[in-house]
């Protein structure tokens, strides 16, 4: 793990390298490989202050050791439907109640801010009241989002070390009829007003939820033209490394014709950069 972060870093572009440690069943270091213990969100939220800080601290000291920069957590979604598949069946969310919510993403950023990691709140505007998984199908959360849940990002992300939000595929039909929240121009240009030096990172564009919409290059045209800074291919569920690449070409052809979104995408460079400033002090 440190000689593949230290040979991302070595990179001419110096990319950032992100993981998802939840905890729990979303824990990509696993003990099993000798990595540090993490209960789920769910257990975290349960234990002793001075024992979810002890495990906190643990996890993100061995996070920066390692070379990684950002983690893609904490989860902040709330726990309204604990049937969810994707979230409260998995322990991902740490509670129903907002206050609950903030006391353990405070404990978290204490522990990121001591190792210089950085965190990233997920999943915009909030998956805890959805009723389907958005890997495998369309989410929509237009019927359960409380203002509750999505004010917690808004009010967290600056306050959080990073200043990261993770964007869903989640649709929210009073917001965007058309679109998804990952890659729709509404609902990313509303956030951005909200907090226009936030780095906005979607989830996974392989994902089945999206993929009923537009293929991965659509996606990320559309992510990146509406104002999002880092896009997530998981690579894994589809192999697509061509589609990356043209991807790429294609935004840059775009870009040329159109001082629009060049702007934008300079806009979403220099807020990664800031990032890469931070993870490397």
């Amino acid at each position: 793990m440190r000689a593949l972060c230290a040979e991302a870093h070595a990179l001419p572009s110096r990319a950032l390298v992100c993981v998802d440690q939840e905890g729990g069943r979303v824990r990509r270091l696993k003990p099993a490989r000798g990595f540090a213990e993490l209960p789920s969100a769910q257990a975290f939220a349960q234990l002793p202050e001075a024992e979810a800080r002890a495990y906190a601290e643990a996890s993100c000291a061995e996070m920066k050791s390692l070379g990684i920069d950002f983690d893609l957590a904490p989860v902040v979604d709330l726990d309204t439907n604990p049937a969810n598949p994707n979230i409260g069946a998995l322990e991902r969310s740490f509670s129903a109640d907002p206050n609950e919510v903030r006391r353990c993403v405070r404990i978290w950023d204490d522990a990121a801010r001591r190792a210089g990691l950085g965190l990233c709140l997920k999943h915009y505007p909030g998956l805890g009241g959805a009723a389907t998984d958005s890997h495998a199908e369309l989410t929509d959360v237009s019927d359960c989002l409380s203002k509750d849940e999505v004010a917690l990002f808004t009010e967290l992300c600056e306050a959080t070390i990073g200043s990261a939000i993770l964007l869903s595929h989640a649709r929210v039909r009073q917001w965007d009829p058309d679109w998804p929240v990952s890659i729709s121009a509404v609902a990313i240009g509303a956030l951005r007003r909200a907090l226009p030096d936030a780095l906005l990172v979607t989830d996974d564009l392989q994902m089945q939820g999206l993929r009923a919409f537009c293929s991965t290059t659509d996606a990320v045209v559309r992510a990146l033209s509406a104002g999002a800074d880092l896009v997530c291919i998981g690579n894994n569920l589809l192999v697509e490394e061509r589609e990356c690449v043209h991807a790429a070409e294609t935004l840059r052809r775009m870009a040329q014709g159109d001082a629009s979104l060049a702007a934008t995408l300079a806009a979403a460079q220099a807020r990664v950069a800031a990032r890469k400033v931070l993870c490397a002090s």
